[in-house]
């Protein structure tokens, strides 16, 4: 029945997509750059614009990699109480996390590749164990910190990414993505009511082999919870061929260096994050809590060919919290909107200390 559960997942999330006019967090506000494989000119009058340039990082269709950040601190308030002043809160529940550390998997397929629309849909499974030491909680079976350590936190979900030239130069690009997010195990999944969904739309220009820009609108849960945002691409590669960009403001921004065909080097940031709802916690409120995840990562990625289309990343960095704060929610699964000019309070306040971290893939990329 578990595993029914998991399968009638991905069948609705695919039936939505279907509805949204199919199009794909994370995700990515996806990788963009993911359909050089496909003819742009098939002898007809009009030709169509290729959605790739030069020397990008190569796109993944299959990704499996490990990722684990070095200790830090954790304060958390206690929930629903907590002073006004955030910049002075008073842990409620405190732990040093020896550890952070998980797998996650990335699958992306072809559906529709032809000269005037490409389509591609895949799937997501990111998973995070904690590993806590001096652990100071009030309630050692039913806090926040004991949820964590017992079951981490888990993302699974389903994205498409569709790509529309309009002509040689111009484009519009559309992204969807359903998240299932929370403290739950693969053996006893969540309700699908608490999926939470993401989309972008982007308008852009090719005007030659060696740049790409767009701007467009966002509504994601990369800062953990719930915001609509502009966001602007811009990959561009020098003419020397040695140098480019890869960039989705707000998201993320690289500056790459390749060093030849088979290898190559970003340094930049990335925002990443999700809304996790919390199970197995006394509530004082007939309510639920999630806890809104986002962090921006500080990092160098070397990727290199192994043999064929299998590549390689080794990729370190320093990861900074940016919220790991939580809100109530409603039973039924439904969300509210805060933005950057909302005015409800949290659930928690809560502080994470900075991080070291690393991340080891192995990945199948297009030919």
């Amino acid at each position: 029945m578990k595993y029914f559960t998991l399968l009638l997942f991905l069948i609705s999330s695919t039936r939505l997509i279907a509805q949204i006019d199919s199009t794909s967090t994370t995700k990515e506000e996806e990788d963009y750059s993911i359909y050089e494989n496909a003819t742009f000119n098939d002898g007809q009058s009009k030709i169509y614009c290729n959605p790739k340039i030069f020397d990008l990082s190569p796109a993944r269709f299959v990704s499996i990699a490990w990722d684990q950040q070095l200790p830090y601190d954790m304060k958390l308030s206690q929930i629903g109480n907590f002073p006004t002043d955030t910049t002075n809160v008073k842990p409620y529940e405190t732990a040093n996390a020896n550890r952070t550390s998980g797998i996650r998997v990335f699958a992306n397929i072809p559906v529709i590749s032809s000269n005037k629309f490409l389509w591609q849909m895949g799937l997501n499974y990111w998973n995070m164990k904690y590993d806590f030491s001096d652990i100071n909680t009030p309630l050692p079976d039913k806090s926040v910190i004991n949820q964590l350590e017992k079951n981490g936190l888990t993302t699974m979900g389903l994205h498409s990414t569709a790509f529309k030239p309009l002509n040689a130069k111009q484009f519009i690009l559309v992204q969807f993505a359903a998240d299932l997010s929370g403290n739950y195990k693969l053996s006893d999944i969540q309700n699908l009511k608490f999926a939470r969904y993401s989309g972008a739309i982007l308008w852009g220009k090719r005007p030659n082999d060696r740049k790409q820009w767009a701007i467009g609108l966002s509504r994601t849960y990369r800062a953990g919870e719930p915001n609509i945002v502009p966001i602007i691409m811009y990959n561009w590669t020098s003419p020397t061929r040695k140098w480019g960009t890869e960039i989705l403001f707000p998201a993320r921004i690289h500056v790459r260096k390749n060093f030849n065909s088979r290898s190559l080097i970003l340094a930049g940031y990335e925002l990443e994050g999700q809304s996790y709802r919390m199970g197995g916690i006394p509530m004082m409120v007939n309510k639920e809590l999630e806890i809104r995840r986002g962090e921006l990562r500080f990092r160098l990625e070397f990727q290199r060919q192994i043999w064929g289309f299998i590549w390689g990343t080794m990729q370190a960095g320093y990861r900074y919290n940016y919220t790991f704060n939580a809100d109530y929610t409603e039973r039924d699964g439904s969300d509210f909107f805060r933005g950057f000019v909302g005015t409800q309070k949290y659930a928690m306040i809560n502080e994470l200390g900075g991080a070291a971290y690393f991340n080891l893939g192995i990945h199948l990329v297009s030919p």
